[in-house]
């Protein structure tokens, strides 16, 4: 992809919130005694670690008018984020979660207002046309205005040249069903987005394990080109339309510290090196390492993450 003359170079839509990760390690929510602030969001953690890696990142979201809202302004300025499309709402508090700090997938609790309120009037074509990637998430897409808006200037960013992609963390705990889901992602998956999935999404979605097959044939057959599938400790796993499926392994981690935000980490690398017109096998690679780093810190990413940029 040529991305040359474009003034963003990925443009991040979706859910931007706090983050109270526990403190005590390897328990679930209800044993958890204390908790650390940090910025979170699947989107928004795209867009910082993309900024530390000397990418031109913007953010589309909204937060409340309160000190959340202002500690996410504060963070989102500190490591080069462009935040002119974030938006303070009056009527509604900023998002917060609760999040287990575990070494695989966490429990956590939701407590969503602020984060859902985007609206069509902070995405103008103008913008989309100077963008290189639209990127969102299963989550931004889960609930109204954010949904409509979401879907209806991902097809506006298509005619306009945009590549597409989303993160697939579906979770039943934050759509009203199963069925709208599926349908939201089939809307999404039709104008061939990068596709990230995780084997815990796909259990989630469709209820059961379904084969790696399986799962890669249900998005090449709505229309989705490359599908990327996480699998943990086990590494990951890409499948090209109509190619060979590369299969890589994760990086040996001798102490897993956070295991969130590493999801956000390994695509944050995927898109880096698939911007820089890498090969896809490279693109995994960098994203590899990422999620490795990320394993290794609790919270966000540390600052010298600019090292990756030297691997390409």
């Amino acid at each position: 992809m040529k991305n040359k003359i474009k003034d963003i170079d990925i443009l991040c839509i979706g859910e931007v919130l706090i983050d109270f990760i526990g403190h005590q390690a390897g328990v679930q929510i209800n044993n958890t005694r204390d908790y650390h602030r940090y910025l979170g969001g699947s989107p928004t953690n795209v867009a910082m670690n993309s900024a530390r890696l000397g990418l031109k990142s913007v953010l589309v979201a909204t937060v409340g008018s309160d000190g959340f809202g202002e500690y996410i302004f504060e963070r989102l300025n500190e490591v080069g984020v462009k935040t002119d499309f974030v938006k303070q709402v009056e009527n509604e508090p900023t998002s917060v979660i609760f999040v287990s700090r575990t070494d695989s997938t966490p429990d956590f609790i939701p407590y969503r207002r602020a984060d859902f309120c985007i609206t069509e009037d902070q995405i103008s074509e103008k913008t989309l046309s100077t963008t290189s990637i639209y990127h969102t998430t299963c989550f931004a897409l889960s609930k109204k205005p954010a949904q409509t808006t979401i879907i209806k200037k991902a097809g506006d960013a298509y005619r306009l040249g945009c590549k597409l992609s989303i993160d697939i963390n579906y979770s039943k705990k934050i759509w009203d069903s199963q069925e709208e889901a599926l349908s939201v992602i089939k809307a999404y998956c039709q104008l061939n987005p990068l596709v990230k999935v995780s084997e815990d999404d796909m259990l989630r979605l469709f209820e059961k394990e379904l084969p790696h097959k399986d799962i890669f044939e249900f998005f090449h057959s709505q229309g989705v080109d490359i599908v990327c599938l996480t699998l943990g400790s086990k590494g990951v796993k890409l499948s090209q339309k109509d190619e060979e499926v590369i299969q890589l392994p994760a990086i040996p981690i001798d102490l897993v510290q956070d295991a969130t935000g590493a999801g956000d980490a390994f695509w944050s690398g995927f898109l880096f090196a698939y911007i820089k017109e890498r090969p896809i096998e490279k693109c995994l690679e960098v994203a590899l390492q990422l999620a490795a780093l990320k394993l290794q810190n609790v919270g966000r990413l540390p600052d010298n993450i600019n090292i990756l940029s030297e691997l390409l």
